[in-house]
């Protein structure tokens, strides 16, 4: 008798919540339920984890630059999120003494960091959380970043691409160095660890010579999540190729289909499971139980934004131009390719030439991200089933304009209603972060077939 295919897996809807203290917009520090010094105020950071926890979000995720972004200094003095924040690596460590079953995302440059570093780092990460760490995988963004590690511009962006494949080849060659059942703890005997189940790397490559091994066990996920959100066509290659779950965005649903639907293909060209890349695109949320209460909320938040702090950040993710040598008034005057993020750049430029914006309307408008929905909690939940069923996501990487309100109004107002429909879980069904994403855990290079 011929065996019958088995029922197709159920999809879940994933989320993760990026806590970007005191919030993602540039003003959030100043609106007067924000705590101000967010940024470095550990229990305040910890009471935002745990109201993830309690909502049984994904994971919780933390962004980072090594450097500060804009030039000019009083421009620089009304931000807080650059200027006061975190290490995050630092921060996840606390956060896992302070929580139990939620992921613990960082940030980490392959860029300005060496492999065997942060590598020992994020082991150390799984261990202290029990298997809940995961490595969200930068290449860094700008020369203010490249100018604190001895360099005059930022890295090219194909070399920095480069090198970031061979790091992460390193890195995860490391976190194999002990097989998983290598440590015997044998008090009686004497043998702390059997001898032949260690492994040394040896690597030798362009960018980088590791002999290893690493002096840390096996993570207990057997490696970290790994987390990539570069769009680019050398980004996205990457993702493809090594990432669990890719961070993205996209205006529209057709363009998110399209990019869902090419990344899943190129897995699967590169060898790997689809189902086994997960896809959130950024979603930013404005709440609130009427849809005139959600647009209040919205203009009194935006209504907090310097002028001069707007057009600095346009500038920046246009790749660093000086647009004080353009009119405000006039069009967004062709660009060289940004040496930064190239997809920031591009998506700026076809929603300016889209719209026939000026310079000072794409500053006005680019207080309204493009991720941004306002609006009720069924107009949030109808957003998130019409991405997840469409397939233009598995899920959305939650994005909160300030904290805490719009994290609180996401977790008591949205998930409810997101439950209601069959969408999102009540409770955590494993232990560590690729249990809740439905992720495998990967086998060490040296197991046997």
């Amino acid at each position: 008798m011929t065996a019958q295919p088995g029922p197709a897996r159920r999809r879940e809807l994933h989320l993760n919540a990026f806590l970007k203290p005191p919030g993602e917009f540039l003003a959030a520090w100043r609106h007067p339920n924000a705590a101000a010094d967010a940024g470095v105020n550990i229990r305040h950071v910890i009471e935002l984890a745990r109201t993830a926890e309690r909502a049984r979000f994904d994971a919780v995720f933390f962004a980072d630059l090594v450097g500060v972004p804009f030039a000019d200094q009083e421009v620089l003095s009304r931000v807080s999120v650059v200027n006061d924040s975190f290490e995050p690596t630092t921060l996840i460590a606390a956060l896992a003494t302070a929580t139990s079953r939620i992921g613990l995302i960082a940030t980490a440059s392959t860029t300005y960091n060496e492999p065997y570093h942060l590598a020992r780092t994020f082991a150390s990460l799984d261990h202290i959380s029990g298997g809940r760490a995961g490595w969200n995988l930068v290449t860094s963004l700008s020369d203010a970043e490249a100018r604190n590690f001895g360099l005059d511009r930022h890295v090219d962006h194909e070399l920095r691409y480069e090198r970031a494949a061979e790091f992460f080849a390193v890195v995860t060659g490391l976190w194999d160095s002990f097989d998983d059942d290598a440590f015997h703890h044998d008090q009686m005997s004497g043998i702390y660890f059997d001898e032949t189940k260690l492994h040394r790397l040896d690597h030798r490559g362009k960018h980088f010579a590791v002999t290893g091994p690493l002096n840390i066990a096996r993570p207990p996920q057997g490696r970290p999540v790994i987390v990539q959100a570069g769009s680019s066509d050398r980004g996205r290659a990457l993702a493809a190729s090594v990432a669990d779950v890719v961070f993205t965005q996209h205006a529209d649903l057709a363009g998110a289909q399209a990019f869902y639907a090419d990344l899943k293909a190129t897995a699967r060209a590169a060898g790997r499971d689809p189902d086994h890349v997960v896809v959130l695109p950024g979603l930013s949320t404005i709440v609130g139980r009427t849809l005139d209460e959600a647009e209040d909320r919205f203009d009194r938040l935006t209504s907090l934004l310097d002028p001069r702090v707007a057009l600095a950040d346009l500038a920046y993710w246009l790749g660093g131009v000086d647009l004080a040598a353009h009119p405000l008034d006039g069009p967004l005057p062709d660009l060289p390719p940004s040496n930064q993020s190239q997809s920031a750049q591009r998506a700026i430029v076809e929603r300016a030439r889209a719209g026939g914006l000026t310079i000072r309307q794409l500053a006005q408008q680019r207080a309204r991200d493009v991720r941004t929905v306002v609006g009720t909690p069924e107009t949030i939940a109808d957003h998130i089933q019409e991405w997840f069923e469409g397939r233009g996501a598995d899920g959305f990487n939650v994005i909160f304009p300030y904290l805490p309100d719009t994290l609180d109004d996401f977790a008591t107002l949205v998930i409810p209603e997101l439950r209601r429909r069959g969408l999102f879980r009540t409770e955590y069904t494993g232990r560590t972060l690729r249990d809740n994403l439905g992720l495998p855990r990967p086998p060490s290079r040296w197991a046997l077939p």
